[in-house]
Parts: structure tokens; sequence; C-alpha cells
């Protein structure tokens, strides 16, 4: 009878453990959660990386060659237009020195011999002896000799000197030539500068600009200058000034491209609002946000619950449609913004949307971690 009994219970026993195991393996290995389709609205933006540098900067440079004699002003100064930033002591050529005194003894030469000839010939004027007309050419050969021995002299001032008497120092005196704030002096008392003509720029004696006048300059890749417009509003984030975004207006977009590191980069310009309680120096590495596209208040999802066929490549998600029983639809996409896409077509706002890669486990595992 006990063995009955004992067998009995084993059988029981083994018949119980038989049915546990048919359920758990009845029940789905993962369990996913859902989320339904929302409203929101989506912004497509690119971001263009660059500087801020005043919208014109002017280069002084010297009308004439010499040493740098003395600095007046320092970097970072307002000035105005006329003021003096530097001074340029005049080194002359010895060749073009001489030439230039040899010219003006020939000059007096022929001023002398001109002066005499004119003396004579206005006494036969007045005694009548020649004509009126033949008097008015000789004084014009006189006045005309007066006239280059004073040239002469002038360019002999200016080779040893840098100035005429009659100009003073103007030459050898660096100003400012417009109101602004000096950016750079690149040289330093006792450099060598040459004056800007035809054939050289000439050296930089300082550069100056308006800083209440600022701009971005950066570039945009060839894939999205089609998509912007003049006119377009941008956020311009600063490195040197993380916590504050400035207003810009597009105002340029370069016709031209240029090939960098494989990529054709098109260059943009956009006039910057500034704030009176910051101060934006020349040079700042920004970008700018420049909006491509933005729709309000349209049905999207999130771009992690997206699938895409691995042969056609389209998207898809998995709709529930029973207890763990899940669809394939297609969709039909509009714009991202990295985060959320727009649906266009395939689903609706009462689906509920499969997320990947959620099981029961890890949910369980997550919580206790919370714990």
């Amino acid at each position: 009878m006990k063995k009955i009994i004992i067998f009995s219970v084993i059988g029981i026993a083994f018949i119980a453990v038989l049915l546990w195991f048919g359920k758990m393996n009845s029940k789905s290995p993962i369990q996913f959660e859902t989320e339904k389709p929302f409203k929101t609205n989506i912004v497509k933006k690119t971001v263009a990386t660059g500087k801020v540098t005043p919208l014109e900067e002017i280069e002084i440079k010297p009308q004439i060659s010499g040493i740098i004699d003395k600095i007046f002003l320092e970097e970072g100064v307002e000035v105005k237009k006329g003021d003096l930033i530097a001074r340029i002591r005049v080194v002359p050529n010895e060749q073009a020195l001489i030439s230039a005194e040899g010219r003006v003894q020939k000059m007096r030469l022929a001023l002398d011999n001109a002066e005499i000839i004119f003396n004579r010939n206005k006494k036969l004027y007045e005694s009548g002896v020649i004509s009126k007309k033949e008097f008015e050419t000789l004084e014009l050969n006189y006045n005309q000799s007066k006239q280059d021995l004073l040239n002469a002299k002038n360019d002999y001032m200016i080779i040893k000197k840098g100035s005429t008497g009659a100009s003073g120092t103007t030459n050898t005196n660096i100003r400012a030539e417009v109101d602004g704030t000096i950016l750079e002096i690149p040289v330093k008392v006792g450099n060598q500068v040459i004056q800007s003509n035809n054939f050289n720029d000439g050296t930089t004696i300082a550069s100056i600009a308006d800083m209440t006048k600022m701009i971005f300059e950066g570039k945009v890749d060839e894939a999205e200058v089609s998509k912007i417009k003049n006119n377009t509003d941008l956020e311009i984030s600063l490195g040197a000034i993380p916590d504050k975004k400035f207003p810009a207006r597009l105002n340029f977009i370069a016709p031209k491209g240029t090939e960098e590191s494989g990529a054709v980069q098109f260059t943009i310009k956009a006039d910057v609002t500034l704030d009176k309680d910051y101060y934006l120096r020349a040079g700042y590495s920004a970008n700018a946000e420049i909006i491509l596209e933005s729709k309000d208040s349209v049905l999207s999802i999130r771009e992690a619950v997206l699938k895409f066929d691995k042969e056609t490549e389209k998207p898809y998600v998995e709709v529930k449609t029973g207890e763990d029983t899940f669809e394939r639809k297609d969709l039909e996409l509009g714009i991202s913004d990295g985060i959320n896409v727009e649906v266009i077509s395939g689903i609706t706002a009462d689906d509920d949307i499969k997320i990947w890669n959620q099981t029961e486990k890890d949910k369980d595992k997550e919580e206790g971690e919370e714990g």
C-alpha cells in the first residue's frame, strides 16, 4: 500500500512539473513594450562652423618707406579718424638723394639763365624793339623755370625727410583712416616698413575695425546649401560665451564652392545682432544654427522605434495586433530632427508601436538597480 502511495505522489509531482514547463514555454521569452505616435513640432536644422569677424577691417599702410620711430597707441584702443598711431623715420636712399640734389642744381642753373634772358628782353620790349608775343614767350619760360626748381626742391625734401615743408610731416605720421578699434599693430619700433605702391601692397602698420558691426562667416556643405536662402534667421553660438546665443540674418551665400577634405563647402555670411552686455572680439569661433525646414503639430514617432528593410531599405514599424503579436507596417516619412520623425502615412495615432529589444528580464534588472 505504501508503494502505491509513493508512486502516486511521484506521478502527481511529475505531472505538475510537466504542466509548469508547458506553461513557461507557452509564454513569449521576450515581452515588448509599446508606445503610441504623438504630435509635436519638428524643426530640421543644420550647423555651420565659422567665426565672428568685423564687417570691415581697414589696414593702415605707410605712404613712404622708412623705419618705425615711435608707436603712440596700443591694440584694443578706440580711435577716431585722424588720430596719430605711429611715426616713421625716413632713411633716404643715398643714390636717389644725390640724384635729387643734382636736379635741384640743374634747375637752379636753368632758372638763372632764364632770368637773365627775361630781364634783358624786358628792356627791349619796353623800348619797343621786340613784340609783345615774343616777350610773353620769354616770360612763360622764366616762370616755368621757377616752377621746375620748386618741384626739384620738393622732390629732394621728400627723399631726404619724407615730406615737403608745405605738408609738414604728413607722410611720416601714420594716422587712423576711420573710426574704430585697433585690432592689431604687427610692427615694432625699429622695424623697417615699405610704402604701398603699384608693385607692392606695403607693410601694414595697424588694422582698424568698427566692432559695433560684426558678421558671422562660415561654411555649409553642398548637400544643404540649396535649402537655405538669404534673409534666413540664424542663431550664433560662441565658444567663448557658451550661455548666450546671438540672433543673426543670412545675407550672403557664395556662388562658388571650395573643396575641403573631399567635400565641397560654400561660404556664407550673416549680420550678427549684438548685445550691449557682451563684448565680441574679432575671430571668436562660432557655430550657426540654420533652420532648413519646420512643421508644427505633425504626427510623429521616435526614430528609435524605426526599422529598415534589409533589401529595400524602406522604413517600417511593428504595430500590436493582439497579446504579444505584432504586424509590420510600412511607413512614409517626412522631416526629422534626429530624435523625432514625421509620419506621413502607414499608421494612425491609436496604434501601439513595438519598442525594440525590451525584455521583462532587462526591465526587472533596471527596476532593481533603481531600487
